[in-house]
């Protein structure tokens, strides 16, 4: 057994009973194995998550040749598309994305990728790692907002139109004239709008920033570092 093996495994039961539920010894039924095989491998459920994680950041890839010729605001609309469309893929393992920082080997080569593509486009260092942090935080947010574990089904969309639709216009007049707006934007069509929104303001942060400057710092997106150590990711 592999940890390749374990890892995939575990994303798989994640995505059919969600993370609270997942536990090492469902995990070593699943594999037809022990938990004390697992602990050969890893040294707690916190380091399996981080590994799941990664994994997940791992399908995150567009293929060089499509960035060709590519603005750096095109080219960061085709990564944030790419990273949306792998979380979406994985709504119960969602909260495990904005719980850590994510330092395996996917997690530094989207990070390195995505902030080299942003230097290369003459950006200073410091608003490329702003860049690069808000569109994490952006990404990852909507997609626990829409995808995430408890979130509205379409139903439950019908039925807040439906409510909004039975306010008082008098004493709510500006949420009766946006109620089907609010309630019935495609989820796809409300994260581009975003996304737009978003790399409109970088772009203004971008030539307002004075030449040479070094931009500010910012905070990456995720939390935690636990369950981390050397050796605990590989590479593909």
């Amino acid at each position: 057994m592999d940890v390749d093996r374990i890892v995939d495994t575990a994303l798989r039961l994640i995505d059919e009973v969600g993370v609270k539920t997942l536990s090492l010894r469902m995990l070593a039924d699943a594999l037809e194995s022990g938990t004390a095989t697992l602990y050969r491998h890893l040294r707690s459920k916190e380091e399996l998550l981080v590994l799941v994680a990664d994994r997940i950041l791992g399908d995150v890839r567009v293929p060089a040749e499509q960035m060709d010729g590519l603005s750096w605001r095109e080219a960061a609309t085709v990564a944030a598309d790419s990273f949306y469309a792998s979380l979406r893929r994985h709504p119960h393992a969602l909260p495990l994305l904005a719980a850590q920082v994510h330092v395996g080997p996917n997690g530094l080569r989207v990070r390195e990728r995505l902030i080299g593509l942003l230097l290369s486009h003459g950006f200073p260092a410091g608003l490329a790692g702003r860049t690069y942090t808000a569109l994490g935080h952006y990404v990852i947010g909507l997609a626990i907002q829409q995808h995430g574990p408890g979130t509205p089904r379409p139903d439950d969309q019908v039925h807040l139109r439906a409510y909004y639709h039975s306010l008082d216009r008098a004493a709510y007049p500006a949420t009766s004239a946006a109620a089907d707006d609010l309630t019935s934007v495609p989820l796809y069509e409300e994260f581009r709008f975003g996304l737009d929104l978003l790399l409109d303001g970088l772009e203004q942060a971008r030539r307002a920033l004075p030449e040479g400057s070094g931009g500010l710092a910012g905070t990456e997106p995720g939390g935690s570092l636990e369950g981390v150590r050397p050796g605990s990711v590989r590479d593909d």
